[in-house]
């Protein structure tokens, strides 16, 4: 995923990380100065839904103009064909299924 949230901001006349700082702290999300830099121009690691529910608002944007999704960039295992076959032709497990047992047991001694 590409994080897009500053072409996403300067679409709506948003230049400054600081006016955006501004526009979030009036729907009730405060971000400290190095959260919001790092927002601004990096890509966040980690980025909480409800958080996202507001900059989504603040800008007027959809979720697929700040997260863009990049498949190319998803690497494909190994040998797939390989590790396809292998998989097909392991022996599947017993399915176990569990027996009801009358009364309680007792206690450890």
């Amino acid at each position: 995923m590409r994080w897009n949230m500053r072409l996403a901001a300067a679409n709506r006349g948003i230049w400054k990380a600081s006016e955006l700082q501004r526009l979030l702290a009036e729907r009730g999300l405060v971000i400290s100065a190095g959260k919001m830099s790092y927002l601004w121009s990096g890509q966040p690691v980690s980025l909480k839904l409800d958080d996202l529910d507001v900059i989504c608002a603040v800008l007027g944007c959809p979720i697929g103009e700040l997260l863009v999704p990049e498949p190319d960039k998803v690497a494909l295992p190994e040998n797939t064909g390989q590790q396809d076959a292998a998989v097909a032709s392991a022996p599947r497990p017993m399915r176990v299924v569990p027996r009801r047992r009358g009364g309680r047991s007792m206690p450890p001694a």
